[in-house]
């Protein structure tokens, strides 16, 4: 791969920097999807729906844990985007050094704690009844290696905040295709069942992290720390969790939402209805992997032409992405509407899976085709450091709107009363986050307003 220097985001045309930035996101994206899916479909073909339903109720506790490097990872490369943006090396370097810092003592810490409640936490996920014991084997083999997860999330997105799109693409791809060979023979050649399933996972974590690992020590980087950058600085430390915090927030309400949604439907339809939403929290990363792409490919853009002080490169930045994440949101609602049966059998041929699924996935993206103004919106605050409205618009679907929803809704329709949550939260949140983006670019993206704000932020 060739070196490519940070300082391309502020030159090169806006179209050609979103589909350099977003293609290798959204091929990483779809990789870690497709590794998500296809390990979905091993399970359920190897060793029985049931266990489908069982890795449902540990990823979010994982994931949760996992997302502190997420979100430090977020967090300090908008710092390190507008840092590159202005020249200011130095800044980069510590930050970098402060985000592996963290990242290992707040993982492990979470880590320790995930195991020693353990019989508390699956069941309060959902894990009750049959679930149980296949969801507890898996929770506590997976829980080994989240911290090297969560170093991994963390150091693919400093990967894109240096503009090296490609290399963040290979971070996520190398370990996706370890774990699905790794799946083949732990589970179907050496029938070690769920273990099989967690070993897999993890062992691709380590694949990860050896090739991230190798980035940062080879020319490839310009992030070139020493032992002194590893100490924490509050302020850093400060700027990175006000900034981070909304993606934690974010992971934090999307691990309650599986903990009511599990619940709730467990109540209202068994382990059917679990694995169904088991399904359907697949095909939603799968399918939006490309919208998902341009909101990645999005940020570091629009950080470093923040920091470099070009509003007009933002505003065009900004526009781009939605016009681009909105048409391939088009394509995805197309191919759920009209192929819904025929994807859902690919997972399993147990025929009340099959008869409830379809529906249920038509009404979960049935908003599908307006969400990129809500992902870009929220992740444009986020890019340019202003934490609070980040925040807020990062919460605003599921915090704010989705999770009222399906706590109402059921006890008036039912089963249909969860689904039918799904587009009216999207609907709502598009339009809180539309009005506030446009404002946004109304008051603040002007050349006198870029010069004397930027510095605060």
């Amino acid at each position: 791969m060739p070196k490519v220097d940070s300082a391309a985001l502020g030159k090169e045309p806006i179209s050609k920097l979103l589909i350099q930035q977003s293609a290798p996101a959204s091929i990483g994206i779809l990789v870690m999807s497709l590794n998500i899916l296809v390990d979905t479909i091993f399970v359920g073909n190897w060793i029985g729906s049931t266990a489908i339903a069982a890795i449902n109720v540990v990823l979010p506790i994982s994931f949760f844990i996992a997302a502190l490097g997420m979100s430090i990872g977020i967090g300090g490369s908008s710092i390190i985007s507008r840092a590159l943006g202005a020249n200011n090396h130095k800044k980069a370097l510590k930050t970098f050094g402060n985000q592996i810092s963290l990242t290992v003592l707040l993982t492990t810490s979470f880590v320790i704690a995930g195991l020693w409640f353990i019989n508390d936490l699956i069941p309060a996920f959902g894990g009750k009844g049959d679930i149980f014991e296949p969801a507890k084997i898996y929770y506590r083999i997976v829980l080994y290696g989240v911290p090297i997860l969560g170093l991994n999330m963390m150091g693919s997105n400093v990967i894109r905040a240096e503009g090296k799109p490609k290399f963040a693409m290979a971070a996520m791809i190398f370990p996706s295709i370890g774990n699905l060979i790794a799946d083949y023979f732990f589970i179907n050649v050496f029938d070690w069942g769920m273990a099989g399933a967690a070993w897999a996972t993890t062992g691709s974590y380590f694949v990860c992290f050896l090739y991230i690992f190798w980035f940062f020590l080879s020319d490839n980087s310009e992030l070139k720390i020493a032992l002194h950058h590893f100490q924490l600085k509050l302020d850093i430390l400060k700027e990175i969790a006000s900034l981070g915090f909304v993606t934690l927030a974010r992971q934090a309400v999307v691990s309650v939402t599986y903990l009511l949604m599990n619940n709730i439907l467990y109540k209202l339809g068994g382990e059917t209805s679990v694995t169904v939403y088991a399904i359907i929290a697949r095909m939603l990363v799968f399918a939006l992997f490309p919208v998902l792409g341009v909101t990645q490919g999005f940020l570091p853009i629009a950080g470093y032409n923040y920091g470099a002080k070009q509003p007009e490169r933002v505003r065009e930045t900004i526009n781009k992405a939605i016009l681009y994440a909105s048409i391939l949101a088009l394509m995805v609602f197309s191919l759920i509407m009209f192929f819904p049966q025929e994807i859902v059998s690919v997972f399993t041929n147990d025929k009340s899976i099959l008869k409830e699924t379809p529906i249920a996935m038509r009404w979960v993206f049935a908003a599908v085709p307006i969400i990129a103004l809500q992902l870009i919106g929220s992740a444009y605050f986020q890019a340019i450091g202003k934490a609070m409205p980040a925040f807020l618009l990062t919460l605003t679907r599921q915090g704010f709107f989705f999770i009222p929803l399906i706590l109402i809704l059921p006890k008036y329709f039912g089963i249909l009363g969860v689904w039918i949550s799904f587009p009216l939260a999207d609907v709502i949140s598009t339009i809180v986050t539309g009005f506030f983006l446009n404002r946004e670019i109304r008051l603040h993206l002007k050349p006198s307003e870029m010069k004397s704000t930027s510095a605060k932020y």
